[in-house]
């Protein structure tokens, strides 16, 4: 059972059959990405009922919209809790281990998720500090989820289908764009027909949580950064239902203990981590200026009417259910496909066929742009704004989650992740407000109320088409991890500074 100097239980969990194990952590781990992503569908619909509630003016032409400040706080503040939920929590399941931190993000998420949707009052200001205020910490607890769950996903997987096991916890943030945009539906119908149904976006969140008090730590950390092998042996026995003999004299032979800001660190992973940070950076600033403001694009090519033609339920109704069947046939099978073919195409095929797939689509979309705002080629506009996010999901968006969490050594990789997840919602921040702004008309009359004049839709796609394009050469830094184990890529079973080195050069240079 044992390779060199790998213990017996690495080995073990790298050559195991997929398991019952394996599909209750995917479960548990993926609902805080469930939550993620149900909480970012419903603000970009709840955000137009605040508008129409507390900032209508009364004699208007146009229904109630929230100022612009107010609108970039709204959709703003849960990216700045979940960067630096990211940067905290990715380091203390570092330092403390996973699974005693892993408890104190759910909670979090539980509890300010349910706060969020208790925040009303007669005053718009206090309203928007209440909701904001319990917006950053459902983030915070949110950004905690995504250095754990996909360090803890890796460290339980076997080698062969770790890429699968991991895209799977990723891909229940499809099902949760999925079911926030049947809920919105269903919600809306049942307050125009005058009947309440009470939210439950704590619910998947709250479920989770006895599972994920009884999960072990991984034994990565318990094994190699913890180092007790006995905990490890007896934790990994019960898990694979065989016997694991503890070996503290191998866990003792490690000698290599670099930081994170060592010029070893920068030597051996540097690159890998400009790599991950870069290219998830440039993907979310594209992706999530899409996500977010769906709702105007098939507005500005008239796929949803008018705003003042519609009552609010009608308008969250019509915005729900276009955006519900963008998720239905390309954003959640982008999710599946990755996790189908990650594991027999390379990590790197598939990010490099995104971000090239994505560049075309958007230039083809914002090139002949006058072509498809006309009445007669609005759907094929819509299936080539679909096909984007198809390949964002069969591509990018899920590689640059799944890569950072098998390629950084066992010590530093919940924190390597976290920085790398912090870089992407930097640029989701960005690609946030920027397109907020940028999308405007060039002409300050046709903008919306409180905006100042933009580049138009057509220019905005022209910038994402680019930054599409440049994360298409960062991912030539990522190296190629599928296939090996994770002390494979880090050297963590090398006993000696020269095998360590050596392991990650190889690694690096496998395109």
């Amino acid at each position: 059972m044992v390779v060199g100097n790998k213990l017996q239980v690495l080995d073990a969990l790298d050559v195991a059959k997929t398991q019952w194990y394996h599909f209750t952590a995917i479960i548990t781990a993926g609902m805080g990405f469930f939550t993620d992503a149900y909480d970012l569908f419903c603000i970009s619909l709840v955000t137009k009922l605040l508008g129409r509630i507390y900032y209508h003016v009364d004699g208007a032409k146009s229904p109630g919209s929230l100022p612009p400040n107010v609108s970039a706080a709204v959709n703003g503040v849960a990216f700045c809790g979940t960067l630096a939920g990211q940067l905290f929590f990715g380091w203390l399941g570092d330092k403390l281990g996973r699974k005693k931190v892993y408890g104190m993000t759910l909670m979090l998420m539980v509890i300010c998720s349910i706060a969020s949707g208790l925040s009303f009052s007669s005053n718009p200001k206090a309203v928007m500090a209440t909701l904001c205020f319990f917006r950053f910490w459902l983030g915070f607890g949110i950004g905690g989820d995504y250095p754990l769950s996909a360090t803890i996903m890796s460290e339980y997987a076997n080698k062969k289908t770790r890429g699968a096991f991991i895209a799977a916890v990723f891909a229940m943030q499809g099902l949760g764009i999925l079911r926030g945009g049947i809920f919105a539906i269903i919600i809306s119908a049942a307050f125009m027909a005058s009947f309440h149904v009470p939210p439950d976006l704590s619910l998947p969140a709250a479920l989770t949580y006895y599972w994920r008090l009884k999960m072990p730590e991984t034994t990565r950390y318990t094994a190699l950064v913890a180092k007790n092998a006995k905990q490890d042996a007896s934790n990994m026995s019960k898990v694979l239902q065989m016997d694991i003999e503890a070996e503290p004299q191998k866990i003792e032979q490690e000698k290599i203990r670099y930081g994170l800001f060592s010029k070893e660190f920068a030597k051996r992973h540097g690159l890998h981590l400009l790599g991950t940070t870069t290219t998830w950076f440039l993907l979310d600033i594209a992706f999530y200026s899409q996500n977010l403001f769906q709702k105007d694009i098939f507005s500005a090519i008239d796929w949803i009417p008018s705003a003042k033609t519609m009552n609010a339920l009608e308008e969250v109704y019509k915005i729900a259910r276009a955006q519900t069947l963008i998720a239905l046939c390309s954003t959640v099978p982008g999710y599946w496909f990755t996790v189908a073919f990650i594991d027999i195409m390379e990590r790197f095929a598939i990010q490099l066929m995104g971000f090239f797939f994505m560049t075309v689509f958007m230039f083809a979309l914002a090139i002949p742009y006058d072509h498809w705002i006309h009445k007669d080629n609005r759907i094929g506009f819509v299936v080539m704004y679909s096909l984007t996010f198809f390949f964002a999901n069969f591509g990018p968006n899920a590689t640059t989650f799944v890569v950072p969490a098998e390629i950084f050594p066992a010590r530093l990789r919940s924190t390597c992740h976290g920085i790398s997840a912090a870089a992407g919602k930097l640029g989701a921040m960005i690609g946030a407000f920027g397109f907020l702004y940028l999308a405007q008309n060039k002409d300050k009359a046709k903008a919306d109320a409180g905006y100042p004049a933009g580049i138009g839709v057509k220019n905005s796609l022209i910038v994402l088409g680019v930054i599409n394009a440049l994360g298409f050469l960062f991912t030539f830094l990522v190296p190629e991890s599928k296939g090996k184990s994770l002390e494979e890529m880090s050297g963590e079973n090398e006993n000696n500074g020269e095998g360590e080195a050596g392991a990650s050069s190889s690694s690096s240079s496998n395109h």
